[in-house]
């Protein structure tokens, strides 16, 4: 694919506006990114990316967002080291088989897995977050099998699309895990950022990334993200839930009737 620098200009764009919202918000931003990288290039006249390469330049962009993530929550004591091992290895075997399976797929199965993670998307953002803050860290127990299980199912659909999973992973901890709120959110993003390793990792071996986009990607997202966290403490992000929540339905809807047509 050729690149010049308007596209460079749009993926950044791209990348920005993405990484802005789903900080603002708390939602994985390559669940906004994906319809974004792949309609937004052609809608403007330039080259269009496919499903797998959307995926590709996705997994990457996650990688280095989660990575961000884990070293900021390093030290608070908020990571449950036992939960990150029996979900971890779980997430990255199901992304490893994902990503590597992902190559096989044709490309209305990609944009089929993601129109079933949208959907999910949308449910749980409107999901009470009440995890069982009444207990200490020291306290938290959890049922081995289901939280293994759990994760392996998100790893091989994050691994399919290029996402980190966190958007479906916070619900799990909170409302069937019953962690406490703030490991949740910690733990979560260790267990993503072991996702995005395998998912990276099989995109890479299968030549399904383009490394010029990504990088713009990655770069785009690691400037946007802390903006959006900072913007999203100060307005009512409940309006933003319910927009974003239309935007991903409108595009579930839009690549069914791509994928019908």
């Amino acid at each position: 694919m050729e690149v010049d620098v308007l596209f460079i200009i749009v993926l950044f764009f791209i990348g920005f506006i993405g990484s802005f919202v789903s900080g603002m918000v708390g939602i994985g931003g390559s669940i906004i990114k994906y319809p974004m990288l792949l309609y937004i290039p052609p809608l403007i006249g330039l080259s269009a990316f496919t499903p797998h390469e959307v995926a590709g330049i996705s997994a990457v962009q996650v990688f280095f967002a989660t990575f961000g993530g884990v070293w900021a929550y390093r030290k608070g004591g908020y990571l449950n080291k036992t939960l990150i091992t029996y979900m971890g290895v779980s997430i990255l075997l199901g992304s490893l088989i994902g990503a590597f399976g992902s190559n096989l797929m044709s490309e209305g199965g990609v944009n089929l897995v993601y129109v079933i993670l949208a959907s999910l998307a949308v449910i749980m953002m409107f999901i009470p977050n009440k995890g069982n803050d009444n207990i200490s860290n020291e306290q938290v127990t959890f049922h081995k099998g289901i939280a293994a299980g759990s994760a392996f199912l998100v790893g091989l659909g994050a691994g399919i699309v290029g996402a980190a999973g966190a958007f479906i992973l916070v619900p799990i901890l909170l409302v069937i895990l019953k962690i406490p709120t703030r490991m949740a959110i910690a733990t979560s993003l260790a267990i993503t950022f072991i996702s995005s390793i395998g998912a990276a990792a099989g995109k890479v071996a299968t030549g399904q990334v383009l490394m010029i986009p990504a990088v713009v990607m990655v770069v785009a997202s690691l400037i946007a993200s802390p903006l959006g966290v900072m913007v999203g403490k100060k307005i009512n992000t409940k309006i933003l839930q319910w927009i974003l929540a239309a935007l991903l339905l409108g595009t579930a809807i839009k690549i069914w009737l791509d994928m019908l047509g």
